[in-house]
């Protein structure tokens, strides 16, 4: 028997719909739960083929679980070793050269210096910063946010230098980066999920959390459609993930992506609406019961599981170890 596992936190919609549509499903041999832990051994054996990670984004005891997983062999959805260490303004930088459109965006020093550091700490920093510069490059309007954050949690919208300040110095030592705001005529929202699937909705983050998901999910224009969907492919396969959502915000017929670090988004039938989730409950546990059927081993994507797996046997070349799926393209469809 196979299982299939769920960790989350104050969710109450998507899990049980999951476990409840992959226990439906009645394939031989897969069953699903949510997965209850206690004080972790090092050597924990091996207990589900693939976990869903709804949570260790806020929870350390969690990420630090679901690392231990892999290496027993646990397919984890998201891989929590990238996941950890990934960021947004690397995301920013990184879909640049695969011809995603991205605004200016620059990374800040913190505001306040972090506990633990002093003066002599910043003998690298230039001081004070040249803003003129930076404000010429990124422009105004501006979005002020913090360079690993989510749920739109301290991000502040800025028209003047004025009033960037105003906000910058009350991040206290929060990483930000200022990016330049996107007047946008058109905004999506999509899942993507297995690297292979994407759901564009229709979403307009200025009104409230509730009424985001707006009616009429497709673009109108059939190259828009592509163009987005592609973007989002290219930046999933890049980063590795099999479940986020990515968000452009479309100016002048352009899809700039915004946001697409989401690894654990936004799943709620009360938010997303009955359409979206139902999409995102079926899609999820197809996922999910292939990769517990797959023989996919989640070390392979490691680079220290060469040496893990000991030496190797004389007259066999060392084979290369894939990180992840290259993009379709990496020329930009019209981008700027």
């Amino acid at each position: 028997m196979k299982k299939i596992g769920i960790v989350f936190g104050m969710e109450n919609t998507f899990p049980p719909a999951l476990v409840d549509k992959i226990n439906s499903l009645g394939i031989d041999g897969i069953t699903a739960d949510f997965v209850k832990v206690g004080g972790i051994r090092m050597d924990e054996p091996k207990k589900y083929a693939v976990i869903i990670d709804r949570i260790s984004q806020d929870i350390p005891f969690y990420r630090a679980y679901l690392k231990n997983a892999v290496l027993q062999g646990t397919i984890v959805v998201n891989n929590p070793f990238w996941w950890t260490a990934d960021d947004k303004f690397f995301n920013y930088a990184l879909a640049t050269k695969l011809g995603v459109a991205i605004p200016p965006t620059v990374v800040l020093p913190h505001n306040k210096h972090p506990e633990g550091t002093t003066d002599q700490s910043m003998r690298n920093l230039v001081y004070p910063l040249n803003w003129d510069e930076i404000f010429h490059y990124v422009g105004f309007p501006a979005f002020l946010k913090p360079y690993a954050g989510g749920g739109w949690k301290h991000v502040y919208k800025v028209h003047s230098p004025e009033e960037f300040f105003l906000h910058y110095n009350q991040t206290g030592d929060l990483c930000m980066t200022l990016q330049h705001g996107v007047e946008f005529d058109d905004y999506f929202r999509c899942y993507v999920v297995g690297q292979e699937k994407v759901h564009i909705m229709r979403y307009d983050p200025r009104l409230p959390h509730h009424e985001r998901y707006v009616k009429g999910n497709p673009p109108a224009a059939p190259a828009l459609k592509e163009r987005v969907e592609k973007d989002a492919l290219t930046l999933c396969r890049a980063l590795g993930y099999d479940l986020n959502t990515v968000e452009f915000a479309v100016e002048d017929g352009v899809p700039y992506a915004i946001d697409f670090m989401n690894p654990a988004p936004d799943a709620d039938v009360n938010s997303v609406g009955q359409e979206n989730f139902d999409w995102i409950v079926n899609t999820v546990a197809e996922m999910a019961v292939q990769k517990a059927q797959s023989d996919e081993n989640p070390m392979q994507e490691l680079h220290w599981s060469a040496f893990l797996a000991g030496p190797k046997p004389a007259g066999k070349k060392k084979a290369k170890k894939a990180v992840g799926r290259a993009p379709e393209s990496t020329n930009p469809a019209g981008g700027p």
